[in-house]
């Protein structure tokens, strides 16, 4: 399995951005999906064609680790907690 800082410079990696839609209209990581964690559920079917890593960020890290849980438990793989939206600005080159 890749590092952090590996999948989030991963040209295929895609980023999910877990806060509030007003949350990410302040600012996203660029190219980046919203799916709102209380959402995340049933909004699945969005994230069947990735192939690259998938980077879950929040504000601080606690939502997204909870969409890694939930994604885990849902068969998932290949997932990254990215932490908050400046730790995954951080590690992007």
């Amino acid at each position: 399995m890749k590092t952090l800082k590996e999948a989030v410079n991963d040209r295929d990696a895609v980023f999910v951005d877990v806060r509030t839609k007003p949350e990410f209209n302040s600012g996203h990581i660029p190219g980046a999906k919203n799916i709102p964690l209380d959402e995340l559920m049933g909004r699945l079917d969005e994230l069947d064609e990735i192939n690259g890593p998938l980077i879950l960020y929040c504000r601080s890290g606690n939502r997204s680790g909870m969409a890694l849980h939930l994604l885990l438990e849902a068969g998932w793989a290949n997932l990254y907690n990215g932490g908050g939206i400046d730790d995954v600005k951080f590690l992007l080159n």
